[in-house]
């Protein structure tokens, strides 16, 4: 399995809350998959994720187009019930 390049963007820290299940089993997967050829870093599997799963939801709920851009920060604890 090769991963494909992700763009080298700037990074910044994110704090969220995972089961501890998912997190392990991804912990183990850039453990085991850190050398060449794949070279998998935590960071790496998570962008390559959420890049695939924010083009899956714009693609689904916005016609491939990017969101507008946010009016305010996330706000902490429960998220709001549609």
């Amino acid at each position: 399995m090769q991963m494909h390049p992700l763009p080298n963007h700037p990074k910044v820290r994110a704090t969220l809350y995972l089961p501890a299940e998912v997190l392990d089993e991804a912990r183990n997967a850039a453990v085991h998959l850190a050398g060449n050829p794949v070279r998998l870093t935590l960071t790496r599997l998570v962008e390559g994720a959420m890049r695939r799963e924010l083009r899956r939801l714009k693609d689904l709920y916005y016609a491939g187009k990017d969101f507008p851009p946010r009016d305010e920060d996330l706000r902490g604890g429960r998220p709001i019930a549609a």
